[in-house]
């Protein structure tokens, strides 16, 4: 399959995912499922490439063939991901996808579950090996990307509702950024990870 036709489908598969939205996650399965470092790094390449063979996901990841498709079935169990028949050019080859845009979950819908606590925790660890691999390989991109690349961070006097209606808007604004259609400008682009948390806490 030419190189142009592959970025077509690809392209296509990731507007119907677009469309598909956001999955609200309750089940303490399916966050445990997901939890698991090489699954959430799958579900990321997918995410930030599209539709792919089990074969190119080892290469991305460096990992086994067998390993991939063991924890794709881990996945695909719990509907994180599925089969893309139809991007195969013979019957050797299996593509895999994901079910939907995005995932989020709420912490008080596991405030009993060590599952619960314990995804939050493998979430921040991802979040922060993603910022020290940019920091450890900054100097390998082009100068406009460390003056671009940011760190805010402040203390604020907040109340619940107040510290609510941040977390509408940056997530509002991080959605749009992450959801838009590409403009097709000719300009080359990277994968940029965006992430924000507030919480309560002590100096």
């Amino acid at each position: 399959m030419k190189i142009q036709e592959t970025l077509h489908k690809n392209s296509c598969t990731l507007a119907a995912m677009t469309e598909r939205g956001i999955r609200e996650i309750h089940d303490s399965k399916v966050l445990a499922a997901m939890s698991h470092p090489l699954r959430r790094r799958l579900l990321d390449v997918l995410k930030v490439n599209g539709p792919s063979t089990v074969s190119a996901l080892a290469e991305k990841t460096g990992q086994a063939v067998g390993n991939i498709s063991h924890h794709l079935k881990m996945l695909a169990a719990s509907e994180l991901v599925e089969e893309a028949p139809e991007l195969a050019r013979d019957r050797r080859e299996r593509w895999w996808r994901r079910t939907s845009d995005g995932f989020k979950w709420s912490v008080s819908d596991f405030r009993d579950d060590p599952v619960g606590e314990a995804a939050e925790s493998l979430a921040l660890e991802h979040q922060v090996a993603i910022a020290r691999a940019w920091l450890a390989n900054w100097q390998s991109y082009a100068p406009e990307w460390e003056e671009a690349s940011f760190d805010s961070n402040a203390w604020a006097w907040l109340t619940p509702a107040e510290l609510g209606e941040i977390k509408d808007q940056i997530t509002a604004l991080i959605s749009g950024w992450a959801n838009r259609e590409l403009p097709d400008d000719g300009q080359e682009r990277e994968p940029v990870f965006l992430f924000a948390r507030g919480m309560p806490g002590k100096p």
